[in-house]
């Protein structure tokens, strides 16, 4: 179930260069919505709407956290929005993660992969380690967050400018080896989903993973959006938004 509509602008704030931060208050929306879902977002001028991760959710408040980085014209005129201004939304949409209650869970984000990782290492607080990957420092975007929530925060740059120097699969593995955890949930870029799924089929844990997907309609009526996945040894081509965005790791061919 999804609900489409103009919903009021509560905040916005710019956390990175081209990265914008915006809560919404749509109480319809917020209590519908869990985390792995995304938004269709509607920018003013172009027909096909932009697909946003839900970043977090606030059911008291009735609000939700759309964080999205500018990387073409609807996501630039989406950047235009202001404060008090009404932003048209259907949300939320496709299937999200599966929460394990009482469980540890290690969080990976890539880039702009990691605002879904708020809400759900929000649901297990100290039982989540958060582990975020950047180009560099200058980029990188909600490690207070994830430490308001109570979870323990470990840090990538690709040049070492902040964190560990290196690739979020290191710290990962390190600690698959020494403290596994129950799940590993997983969004980014496709070459370090590809790892991530690996690993966890190495070292025998769960892992769910969020794939970036261009998209069109947002509900599976066309076929933009089509991916591989592979069940019970049979190949079959998914729909990201309604079958996803989020999948089993070991069902997704990343061939």
């Amino acid at each position: 179930m999804y609900k489409q509509g103009k919903y009021i602008i509560a905040e916005k704030r710019a956390i990175a260069r081209g990265v914008f931060d915006l809560t919404v208050d749509c109480p319809e929306i917020a209590a519908l919505a869990e985390p792995g879902q995304f938004a269709q977002v509607a920018a003013d001028g172009f027909f096909l709407r932009r697909p946003i991760s839900i970043c977090d959710i606030d059911k008291q408040n009735g609000t939700i956290r759309l964080v999205f980085e500018v990387r073409g014209k609807g996501t630039e005129k989406l950047s235009d929005l202001q404060k008090g201004g009404l932003i048209d939304i259907i949300a939320p949409l496709g299937h999200g993660f599966t929460v394990l209650d009482g469980k540890k869970a290690v969080c990976v984000g890539g880039g702009i992969g990691t605002p879904p990782m708020l809400g759900i290492a929000k649901k297990y607080g100290g039982n989540a380690e958060v582990i975020s990957g950047f180009r560099t420092a200058g980029i990188a975007i909600l490690q207070e967050d994830f430490a308001a929530a109570g979870c323990k925060t470990t840090l990538c740059t690709d040049d070492g400018t902040a964190g560990v120097h290196g690739f979020v699969t290191s710290p990962l593995e390190e600690r698959l080896k020494t403290d596994k955890p129950d799940i590993v949930y997983a969004c980014g870029p496709m070459p370090m989903l590809k790892g991530i799924a690996n690993l966890c089929k190495q070292y025998g844990v769960q892992c769910e993973v969020s794939l970036e997907q261009r998209m069109a309609c947002g509900v599976g009526a066309c076929l933009v959006c089509v991916c591989r996945t592979v069940k019970n040894g049979e190949q079959l081509l998914s729909h990201v938004c309604k079958d996803g965005p989020v999948f089993d790791g070991e069902e997704v061919d990343f061939s």
